[in-house]
């Protein structure tokens, strides 16, 4: 017969593998090791359980072996003994295991229902939200999302490699690139020297392109974009995020950047029959693009994960583009400016790795920079950013009157300042911005055709 619907129920716990790892513990002074790379105190559903635990945990610490007289000395001045059912309880916990051989079988036994009681205790608390009118169903989604994330973040298991395990699969590695067609490990952004120095951009790296306003962020975004969706040996997937464009703004731009009319014939209506075909040749190459642009301003974090895994899985996008951070939105409106932007770049690096892509975010940076190349320091909330990208670059641009006066279609030089990499070497390298066109193009290949 069923349980009647309204009968009290026990949190999910396992009595028997909580007190079996103790036991482990009590037996061999190097189950320990085992032990803490799957709990915490706080995972043991039992009281007594609980403390025991935490007073063998102490003594690891401190070096001292965990024999039941001292795990008893340590409850007795910790006041705590009688709660961890004294030293007959103690005592006995041995006898529950005749060895340690299997405390990590155990340990994850008292994990598994650890975590159902934490994802009890999360939709407890949504149902909660759920009922009350004054709350948000965003900021519920928001919350939900959040806990049962740093649930999962929080639960992975400490593990190490042998050298035998690892060697073949590096040798398989090694062997993709020999056989490769393509130059570079990662994904090229279409920049010679950049890709030079970084090899393109890899797997589950988040990187940061940083400059002050106007310089030309969304448009370098856009020409690695392009470059990457209409490459000549193989279309790479890519997922846009603008928070600050329209789409249409942004596709208008593509277009007039790739026919490589002036941007300013959209809005003068000055457009020759020349530049029409241009452009519409221009379309027709962007058409079968693998580029898929997400318009929304002040996206929320969640959003962005939501849509990012949504693409990943349905179109297999291999980049994704993130213009720009500062404009992420955050439902805790409690956070102050630099907590807010540290939550978003832990996240946005967490699901580079999660999504095993790269993800380039873009990034104002202070205006104490305004003269001087910029460096990490001037990234706004820099700590955080700085702290979680793989890559950081700048964009730089010299403020010369000589180089201001030339005809705007010979290009502006522009630097882009490496300042971090984690995993390669930093430096600058630089590139040519033609404004007209709104696009970056590599110096050697930058030409013009009156």
């Amino acid at each position: 017969m069923a349980a009647p619907q309204n009968a009290e129920r026990i949190p999910p716990h396992n009595e028997e593998a909580e007190r079996a790892v103790l036991g482990a513990l009590l037996l061999d002074e190097n189950a320990i090791t085992v032990a803490i790379q799957y709990l915490e105190d706080d995972d043991f559903y039992s009281n007594a359980n609980r403390r025991i635990y935490k007073a063998i945990l102490d003594l690891f610490k401190d070096g001292i072996e965990a024999e039941i007289p001292i795990v008893v000395d340590t409850l007795a001045k910790a006041g705590s003994l009688d709660q961890a059912g004294g030293p007959a309880y103690v005592a006995d916990l041995t006898n529950v295991v005749p060895t340690s051989a299997n405390i990590e079988y155990y340990a994850k036994q008292v994990r598994d229902a650890s975590i159902k009681r934490r994802l009890l205790r999360i939709s407890g608390r949504i149902v909660e939200q759920a009922y009350d009118i004054g709350v948000e169903s965003r900021s519920i989604l928001e919350e939900a999302e959040k806990n049962i994330f740093d649930l999962a973040e929080n639960r992975h298991t400490l593990t190490f490699h042998s050298a035998r395990e690892l060697i073949p699969q590096t040798i398989e590695t090694i062997e993709k690139v020999y056989h490769s067609k393509e130059i570079y490990t990662g994904i090229p952004s279409g920049f010679d020297a950049l890709d030079s120095l970084t090899s393109g951009f890899q797997k589950s790296e988040l990187i940061i392109i940083g400059a002050r306003p106007s310089v030309g962020k969304t448009a370098l975004a856009l020409t690695m974009a392009a470059n990457m969706v209409m490459n000549k040996v193989r279309k790479i997937p890519v997922a846009f995020f603008t928070l600050e464009m329209s789409g249409m703004a942004l596709m208008q731009r593509l277009v007039s950047s790739e026919a490589r009319i002036d941007s300013k014939s959209f809005k003068s209506k000055n457009l020759k029959p020349s530049d029409f075909k241009s452009l519409m040749d221009a379309a027709g190459h962007i058409y079968d693009a693998p580029l898929y642009i997400f318009d929304m301003p002040n996206m929320p974090m969640l959003d962005i994960r939501a849509q990012a895994m949504r693409i990943r899985l349905q179109k297999q996008v291999e980049i994704i583009f993130i213009d720009y951070i500062g404009l992420i939105s955050s439902e805790n409106k409690t956070l102050q400016s630099w907590e807010r932007v540290g939550e978003i770049s832990h996240s946005l690096k967490s699901l580079a790795r999660e999504l095993e892509i790269p993800i380039v975010a873009l990034s104002q940076v202070n205006r104490d920079a305004q003269d001087n190349a910029p460096t990490l320091a001037n990234i706004r909330e820099s700590g955080s950013i700085e702290q979680d990208a793989d890559v950081v670059m700048f964009l730089h641009r010299k403020k010369d009157k000589k180089a201001e006066e030339e005809p705007v279609w010979d290009g502006l030089k522009t630097e882009l300042i490496i300042a971090k990499q984690r995993n390669g070497p930093v430096g600058k390298v630089e590139i040519v911005f033609l404004p007209q066109y709104t696009k970056y193009e590599n110096l050697l290949r930058n030409s013009y055709t009156p």
